[in-house]
């Protein structure tokens, strides 16, 4: 026997969102509960939220987070902050989940239900198609964006090895290059404090690499930048890398390491030292630290940039659904 509670606060709905999260089969940075209420803050509350906590007799199994507009329905967060998103469910109730998660919305009033960015492996694409076309309702799955990655080896050197023969020239080549520049180093930050205090100099970075990243840093998404990585730092999984030239910090990229994997969340650059080619340079160093530490897979997130390419990316599918209610 399950049931259905109903939360419209984040402080409300914590402790169980933490409870089931750890146990969820897609678990991400963007799934903790502090990346959710930051962007709410922050961007999201033109929408109106709630939270359904469906529940055993015993426990809370899954949570929907969904904000609307009108009559469309979708997920806590959006596409432009957000690389991957979905429902937190705790393994082994996807079922039960989904079928209450059904027949809940089919009692609603709702037009559309917008599920972007699910990764391949989640429950969603494999339950709620069927059930809800079991209800009545239509459903369109189709590919979205990739999110490129590489499974990392035990070493640097063994990475370089599987690179392709001219990417792993470029590679060492342009890596010589950068340390022949007077006073070259880099490093990352992780405590909440250091983390806060460079948020300045990432978002010059940010802005500087590419026209269209410092159209996309409008304020409002800056206090969210910033916002999130003092909350997300607190969590101990922020590494935010500097590279610097002469004293001057000339690049930087700001990683997620969560659970065993290392996240490349955003990264900018300096262009005036692009002859020392430090932004591809800086990921890549970023990823030489994620294989030194253990991790298993560097995930370079959403979108097809050729340099993730060049540093051993592959490409993993990701998928949006789209739920029309007849």
């Amino acid at each position: 026997m399950t049931s259905i509670t109903l939360m419209n606060s984040f402080s409300s709905v914590k402790g169980r969102w933490e409870s089931v999260v750890e146990n969820s089969v897609v678990n991400s940075p963007f799934l903790a509960i502090q990346w959710q209420q930051k962007w709410w803050e922050e961007i999201g509350q033109r929408n109106n939220i709630c939270f359904l906590c469906i529940s055993d007799e015993k426990e809370t199994i899954g949570i929907a987070a969904f904000k609307s507009v009108g009559d469309e329905i979708s997920l806590v967060g959006d596409d432009d902050v957000c690389d991957y998103n979905d429902f937190v469910i705790a393994g082994g109730n996807e079922y039960s989940f989904f079928t209450d998660l059904v027949d809940y919305l089919a009692g609603k009033e709702w037009k559309t239900l917008r599920l972007p960015s699910l990764t391949p492996e989640s429950p969603t694409l494999r339950f709620l198609p069927d059930l809800a076309r079991a209800k009545g309702f239509s459903v369109e799955v189709e590919k979205g964006e990739v999110a490129p990655g590489k499974i990392l080896p035990l070493s640097w050197d063994i990475y370089q090895a599987e690179l392709t023969k001219k990417d792993r020239h470029e590679l060492r080549r342009k890596l010589r290059r950068l340390d022949s520049a007077e006073g070259m180093k880099w490093y990352f930050l992780d405590e909440p404090s250091d983390v806060e205090g460079a948020m300045d100099d990432f978002l010059r970075l940010l802005g500087l690499s590419r026209e269209s990243k410092y159209r996309f840093l409008t304020p409002e998404r800056e206090k969210f930048f910033r916002a999130m990585a003092r909350a997300m730092s607190e969590l101990g999984i922020v590494r935010l890398f500097f590279l610097e030239i002469g004293g001057e910090r000339v690049a930087s990229a700001f990683c997620f390491d969560h659970k065993d994997k290392r996240l490349l969340y955003n990264s900018g650059y300096d262009p005036q030292y692009s002859y020392y080619s430090v932004g591809l340079l800086l990921n890549a160093l970023s990823l030489k630290s994620a294989i030194e530490s253990g991790k298993s897979y560097y995930d370079f997130l959403r979108g097809d940039e050729q340099y993730k390419y060049h540093l051993g990316g592959t490409d993993r599918q990701l998928y949006n659904m789209l739920i029309t209610k007849g």
